[in-house]
């Protein structure tokens, strides 16, 4: 018997897992995320004009993604992140709310006696604040996430982290349940099952692109995927 990092008593993983992305998974974040990154931008000299330019920044990791939609350095981008930290740690975290019918599913899991966990590359430590302040926390088993020193935030690190953590041996057991491309590569890359949810931020072209296994329009749908892959209908 082992405790996990969310204080559940544990056995080693055998059966069925899944693990669940946080940002546009489980927990509808956007607000949070967007105001923390013009706070960032706007500090750093950067106008935004137009918000919804920005909801690109939720599900990727953080500082690639400042690197990428700003144009500036692997140096500048870590500084963005820390102006990002500003609002976010204070403000942004609890500017989220929780999707209609996840945790719904997750129990439904759970009662079937498959063990859930938390794999995001949002770092580790404000996965933990989100799901206690919401009160999921006890609906999985593990959480992890990226380090705060930005090591561990590619999605295939966090999965094997996770894993590990976890005692998991059968990776043919194993789902992944995301809403961004991120979630199906990593899936891929660290050989597990993926399966794509369309009410989060990610469009089918993106998903069916990265090559998600099953892709879903609501949370319950993913019961019918993890009981009976052969017989789930890719929507």
């Amino acid at each position: 018997m082992r405790i996990s990092n969310t204080g559940t008593p544990e056995a080693a993983m055998g059966d069925l897992c899944v693990l669940f992305d946080l940002d546009g998974t489980i927990t509808d974040s956007a607000e949070g995320i967007i105001n923390s990154v013009c706070y960032a931008l706007e500090k750093y000299g950067r106008k935004v004009e137009d918000k919804e330019s920005l909801k690109c920044f939720v599900g990727p990791p953080l500082q690639r993604q400042f690197e990428l939609y700003a144009g500036v350095s692997e140096a500048e981008g870590a500084r963005l992140v820390e102006l990002y930290r500003e609002y976010y740690t204070t403000k942004g975290i609890f500017e989220n709310q929780v999707y209609e019918g996840i945790i719904e599913t997750v129990k439904k899991l759970r009662q079937e006696g498959v063990h859930t966990c938390i794999a995001t590359s949002k770092p580790e430590v404000f996965a933990k604040r989100i799901a206690v302040h919401f009160g999921f926390d006890s609906c999985f088993e593990f959480i992890g996430g990226s380090l705060l020193d930005g090591g561990r935030v590619k999605k295939a690190d966090v999965i094997a982290y996770v894993l590990e953590c976890g005692g998991v041996k059968d990776k043919g057991r194993v789902w992944m349940v995301g809403d961004r491309e991120h979630d199906i590569l990593g899936a891929r890359e660290a050989g597990i099952h993926s399966v794509g949810v369309l009410y989060g931020y990610g469009s089918r072209q993106e998903l069916e692109t990265a090559g998600a296994e099953y892709i879903v329009e609501n949370p319950e749908d993913i019961l019918g995927v993890v009981f009976a892959p052969k017989t789930a209908i890719m929507m």
